[in-house]
């Protein structure tokens, strides 16, 4: 076995039946569950037991990330929007109608988390309509809309993954 044959084994682009890819997709969400506008959410869970430190922290935090955010999204929002756009349509178009299995994979990676992205900005534009009150709780009711988007995604993923896995066969 050649050097080659072993990095065409190891980066399959048969991305469902490869380790790799399911690696990245736990990976992806638990991060994305975890960093909420950029606070860990550790020092939420301290901020909302009562811990000072923790809630100046977050506070802090917050209110340099939501502002950073907004600013980017307001100078180019609409050209992020287009590029996502862009993107989500090519994978899928490219990923079912041509039935090209990495380009499904990566479409069932990006397109949620460009959905968590927009329900970052909303997050953003709420705690700072409202003065940066009850941050805890916000970020509290954004993590767990965070966690039943990955649900949904892993458990579709997870689908959409075996029923290719099964249809194709061994050789592809």
């Amino acid at each position: 076995m050649d050097f080659l044959d072993l990095v065409t084994e190891v980066i399959d682009l048969r991305s469902f039946s490869n380790l790799w890819y399911w690696i990245v997709l736990a990976i992806m969400w638990s991060t994305l569950s975890h960093w909420t506008l950029g606070v860990p959410y550790h020092i939420v869970n301290r901020a909302r037991r009562g811990d000072e430190r923790a809630a100046q922290d977050m506070q802090a935090l917050v209110e340099i990330n939501s502002e950073r955010l907004l600013a980017v999204t307001a100078v180019s929002g609409p050209v992020m929007l287009g590029f996502a756009a862009f993107l989500s349509t090519g994978l899928a178009i490219t990923g079912w109608a041509y039935r090209v299995e990495f380009c499904q994979a990566i479409f069932l990676l990006i397109f949620p988390a460009f959905l968590v992205g927009a329900l970052l900005v909303a997050t953003a534009r709420r705690l700072q309509a409202s003065g940066y009150q009850d941050v805890s709780g916000v970020l509290r009711s954004h993590r767990i809309k965070v966690q039943m988007l990955g649900v949904l995604f892993i458990f579709l993923t997870a689908f959409w993954g075996m029923y290719t896995n099964v249809t194709v066969g061994p050789l592809g």
